[in-house]
């Protein structure tokens, strides 16, 4: 009976902030910012590009060699959040740059796909300052990044918003991400002005794309001189 009544308490409620991603040109920053002519920046350009593919910090670090598959329909295969297996597709750009790293590094198929220096598993913290590393060299040619704390999940929400921006249903974003259900992925559809906008377009009765609210003159003087 008191079992019971413990599980009928609500959970507490809490404040959500907005979702934090990056849009495509400050992805593409971020992953030309390693340096291609060394091994960590091989390993690190490689590494950030398949982080785009949705994969969480846990499963970007525990990834082996023989979880990756190259071919048609190239992917790599991940044990997510409950043990569940999943599959990620790769796009092909990603899995010819992942296919070169892991031919240059060589290894045997239970080898970590992205290894420390010292060749053992990357931890949360070696992730988290290798993403903050290339972060702030790609800040000095793409200034919006300069206004955004991006870390290794970051680049998850910014693997969703590619795909909820390209019309990918949320029901298979939520399948790609992992999430148990599509509540989980609605934060999406609130994160990103452009998407309301857009949907604010198609709702107007006259069918045409509504304008922002630009005040006259006058009053932009007035507000401006307060």
């Amino acid at each position: 009976m008191q079992c019971q009544r413990v599980l009928a308490i609500p959970s507490k409620r809490f404040t959500r902030g907005p979702v934090e991603f990056l849009t495509d040109e400050e992805t593409a920053a971020l992953v030309a910012a390693p340096d291609p002519r060394t091994w960590i920046g091989r390993r690190d350009k490689a590494l950030l590009l398949v982080v785009q593919t949705g994969l969480r910090n846990s499963e970007i670090t525990s990834l082996r060699r023989q979880d990756v598959e190259f071919g048609v329909g190239a992917h790599v295969s991940c044990f997510g959040k409950g043990r569940k297996m999943r599959r990620t597709p790769m796009r092909a750009d990603v899995a010819a740059v992942l296919k070169e790293w892991l031919a240059y590094q060589g290894g045997q198929p239970d080898d970590p796909a992205f290894p420390s220096s010292n060749g053992g598993r990357l931890s949360a913290d070696a992730l988290q300052r290798l993403v903050a590393k290339h972060v702030a060299t790609a800040r000095r040619c793409c200034p919006s990044l300069k206004t955004k704390k991006v870390k290794p999940h970051t680049l998850r929400h910014a693997a969703a918003m590619a795909l909820l921006r390209r019309g990918v249903d949320l029901s298979v974003i939520a399948l790609w991400l992992g999430h148990e259900s599509t509540e989980t992925t609605q934060i999406y559809l609130h994160a990103d002005m452009q998407l309301k906008q857009r949907a604010l377009a198609h709702a107007t009765p006259s069918g045409l794309k509504p304008d922002r609210f630009r005040p006259p003159d006058p009053v932009l003087a007035f507000l401006e001189s307060l």
